[in-house]
């Protein structure tokens, strides 16, 4: 894995006087972030503010907004993408004002490192940035090299990593204060002194963090990163020449990006059911579209009128802005789908289910999201809570639930289409102690019956379960042909309680 860090020190805040960031802490209000300038009087993160102030007379202090550098973080995290699939977030001791990119198989798209490294550099100083760039092997060296190398802008080369952080103080390795202050105390300044001590009297003195963070800084330790978007299963980018600004611009750009997917998805198999589109502005900003599709499809044009549709319902006027210069389609989820044999006639039927994906989408994309919705199988062994109403196109995955999703499958058994409102009790001829109704009495009419099958015992989740909620369902064909699904609750020959029995819904 090739890692790209880059961090957005606060110099362009400003650059030229000595500027902190402050937040509550112990013993008063505490630096958690400085410019240069301060940097270079002395100060560092984590000292009192009455104490700086004594030791730098002309000090500006800003009260630090956690929430709003987050958000700026994650916009620019978002942007970030026209360079890679996968960005991650930092925000630790350092606060949210750093990013990392996995540029593997990536950097050959824009030149090579050295020319990426360049152009990202020259796009965020065009945003009033000072960004400090490294690109490395690991994250925890990109990291290290990004925070505390000699330049701005560095590459180390594969098997360098050694060289590298030799030179650069324990604070790189990103170890918690306490870790930091035993170590100056143990006389350990630089990185360097501790690669080669034998590591068993620094896992006796010190946790597991202090070997831990050396070894994913030397490719030692694999060390996961959480992307700010979940990484598409297929994506496509383009650059343009020139701005676009218009609506016509952006979906003859869509739609020969959807061309290129539509290819890959052929190859898996498979159709796309969410696709995000991704506008990158001149003037850094980012446009984000998502569109759910109810049924899998790799249909270009599809999904253009999709996107046209949306794009009428955007508030936001693509001509007033300083056009996009990048474009690019993520397929988020995508489901199987086989090839199928058309038809001969050239007339497209609707009532087909894919004319009626189709019109879902449409509706979904005029009306909003949510407005068009349908029944979804749901784990429950109570059949009144075995469905749920759910949007008919799905949504993008958090990046925290990827590894938690779990599957709802429909019940095996044998079960009405529709269930009655309630329960409706019957009166009931039925063989004992547990046979199944010989006739029923049901809304005054005498049903006989001609076969049964059953009984299949349904009990609640064991955090609902009562002892009224027991049941045992048959489902009975009358002389008609017509089939009821009907339950007893409780048993003959119980002291405690006579059986009842009840219709709980009808087969069309």
């Amino acid at each position: 894995m090739r890692a790209q860090a880059c961090s957005a020190p606060s110099d362009s805040l400003n650059p030229k006087k000595p500027l902190v960031l402050v937040a509550p802490g112990k013993g008063g209000a505490r630096i958690v972030a400085l410019n240069r300038a301060a940097c270079h009087s002395g100060l560092g993160v984590g000292d009192l503010l009455s104490n700086a102030r004594s030791k730098v007379l002309a000090l500006q202090a800003r009260d630090a907004d956690p929430a709003s550098d987050a958000a700026a973080l994650h916009r620019l995290a978002l942007w970030a993408l026209r360079y890679t699939p996968v960005v991650a977030a930092w925000d630790e001791a350092s606060g949210a004002n750093g990013l990392f990119l996995d540029i593997t198989g990536c950097a050959h798209l824009f030149g090579g490192e050295e020319r990426l490294l360049a152009d990202l550099r020259a796009r965020l100083h065009g945003f009033g940035l000072a960004p400090r760039l490294a690109i490395a092997n690991t994250a925890g060296t990109a990291w290290a090299v990004a925070h505390y190398g000699h330049t701005d802008r560095m590459i180390v080369r594969s098997g360098d990593e050694a060289k590298a952080l030799g030179d650069l103080p324990m604070a790189a390795l990103r170890l918690s204060g306490n870790a930091q202050s035993l170590m100056r105390r143990l006389g350990f300044r630089r990185i360097g002194e501790i690669m080669n001590q034998p590591r068993a009297p620094f896992a006796a003195r010190f946790d597991g963090h202090v070997l831990l963070r050396l070894d994913q800084a030397m490719g030692r330790a694999p060390e996961p990163l959480l992307p700010v978007v979940p990484p598409a299963v297929h994506r496509a980018q383009a650059m343009f020449v020139e701005p676009i600004m218009s609506t016509e611009n952006v979906l003859v750009a869509a739609r020969r990006l959807l061309v290129t997917l539509s290819q890959d998805l052929a190859v898996d198999d498979a159709g796309a059911r969410v696709v995000r589109l991704l506008l990158f502005g001149v003037d850094g900003d980012v446009l984000p579209l998502d569109l759910g599709l109810a049924a899998p499809s790799r249909d270009p044009d599809h999904i253009v009128r999709l996107i046209a549709l949306r794009l009428e319902r955007l508030e936001h006027d693509l001509e007033t802005g300083f056009g996009f210069e990048a474009a690019a389609i993520h397929v988020l989820v995508a489901e199987t789908l086989t090839e199928r044999q058309t038809g001969l006639s050239m007339s497209e039927d609707d009532a087909s289910p894919d004319g009626l994906a189709r019109l879902v989408d449409r509706l979904q994309q005029r009306l909003g999201h949510g407005a068009v919705r349908q029944l979804h199988p749901y784990q429950s062994h109570s059949p009144g809570r075995a469905e749920q109403v759910r949007s008919a196109t799905p949504t993008p995955p958090r990046p925290e639930a990827l590894s938690d999703q779990a599957a709802s499958n429909a019940p095996a058994a044998l079960r009405p289409l529709l269930l009655l409102p309630k329960p409706e009790e019957v009166q009931v001829v039925a063989l004992i102690p547990d046979g199944p109704p010989r006739q029923f009495r049901w809304r005054g009419i005498t049903h006989h019956v001609a076969d049964a099958e059953g009984p299949e015992r349904i009990t609640p989740e064991w955090w609902r379960r009562t002892d009224d909620e027991e049941r045992d369902y048959y489902v009975v064909e009358d002389v008609a042909g017509r089939l009821f699904w009907l339950y007893r609750h409780g048993l003959y020959g119980n002291r405690a309680a006579s059986p009842q029995w009840f219709v709980h819904g009808v087969f069309p």
